[in-house]
């Protein structure tokens, strides 16, 4: 099957769902897209951005299975359902299952990059938000560093709070997140923090991301 541009679905389009739930094998359901760019945690924690809800029927056994479009697209890979919701199922998004196949077929697994910080999304008080015109009102709290780590070399400290990254407004521990992608790899970065009321720039060098390591 052809894989489709993901980027080109809209909500209401028709959505059909492939698999086999509980053993009945080549299992079809048909619904639509009802809603676009939705985010939900993986087992390990981490977010998964730009899922595909549908209410095109989904159980155990559906997942891994093709979601098509009425053209016999693939838009999305069947993944997960909310119990005990009815037609709340989610897919992960053709363009992300391509990207990741991608990486997988080229280096056997999926490279991130990392700074080695443990953090807490915090609120930011009005004042400093306003004096320094600042485009979030929360960021991250740095609540603990990895000795030798790229945070520790950058220079930041406990009791920051990280509230950009290369230009780009972090609101949260997920936004961070998103910006530590393989392509950061060794690549030098600003990141803004706020330390006590004092906005500082700083030049962070993210390193890959080793397995099973839980720092951000």
């Amino acid at each position: 099957m052809r894989l489709g541009d993901s980027k080109s679905i809209r909500v209401g389009h028709i959505a059909v769902a492939i698999g086999s739930p509980f053993g009945f094998h080549q299992t079809v359901t048909a619904g639509v897209v009802s809603a676009l760019g939705r985010s939900m945690r993986s087992q390990s924690g981490r977010l998964i951005d730009n899922v595909i809800q549908t209410d095109a029927a989904l159980n155990p056994g559906n997942s891994g299975g093709p979601l098509v479009n009425s053209r016999g697209e693939i838009i999305g890979v069947n993944t997960a359902i909310i119990l005990p919701a009815q037609g709340i199922c989610f897919a992960i998004a053709s363009n992300t299952a391509e990207f990741v196949a991608a990486w997988l077929i080229k280096e056997g697994r999926i490279r991130r990059s990392w700074i080695g910080v443990a953090g807490q999304n915090v609120p930011i008080h009005r004042r400093v938000v306003r004096f320094h015109r600042l485009g979030v009102d929360y960021g991250v709290l740095v609540a603990g560093i990895e000795p030798g780590s790229p945070a520790t070399r950058a220079g930041l400290r406990e009791g920051d709070v990280i509230v950009a990254f290369e230009g780009e407004p972090i609101a949260g521990i997920d936004e961070l997140h998103r910006r530590l992608v393989a392509q950061a790899i060794g690549i030098p970065s600003q990141i803004t923090v706020i330390r006590h009321t004092e906005k500082l720039d700083l030049v962070v060098t993210p390193e890959e991301l080793a397995q099973k390591n839980q720092w951000n």
